[in-house]
């Protein structure tokens, strides 16, 4: 299997991650390791060193510290990966998104700072998949 480097992370192969569905709501603070897929609501912070992944039900109050990032629904707070965050074409996000890669899909509404602390030049990709 392809391990590239410029593979997106929704392409990676990984076991189950812990799942937050439509409907509930968190309120605290997070942590742990592995993969979470929230699709509900969280009002709170996270250090997580897996994947996190915002689904475009989900909505996040607080700051998400994880290893990798995906946002397809509305955070208000902070983003901060210590790899790579991937923002959606369905996402909005309200704060300021660090980490080592960034990538924006066209129709993401991002109102605050990027930063990136990888490379010292852009790397682009173009959505090849239809909307979800």
């Amino acid at each position: 299997m392809n391990e590239s480097p410029l593979r997106r992370l929704r392409d990676r192969p990984s076991g189950p991650p812990t799942l937050i569905n439509e409907g509930c709501k968190i309120t605290g603070h997070l942590s742990g390791s592995g993969d979470f897929q929230i699709a509900g609501e969280v009002d709170g912070d996270c250090d997580i060193t897996g994947t996190v992944t915002l689904a475009k039900s989900g909505f996040w109050s607080g700051t998400i510290k994880a290893g990798h990032i995906i946002v397809a629904g509305h955070v208000e707070g902070d983003i901060i990966a210590a790899g790579r965050v991937e923002i959606m074409s369905t996402a909005k996000v309200s704060g300021t998104v660090s980490g080592s890669a960034i990538a924006v899909a066209e129709g993401a509404i991002v109102e605050g700072i990027m930063k990136t602390t990888g490379r010292d030049y852009p790397t682009e990709f173009i959505e090849k998949r239809k909307p979800e």
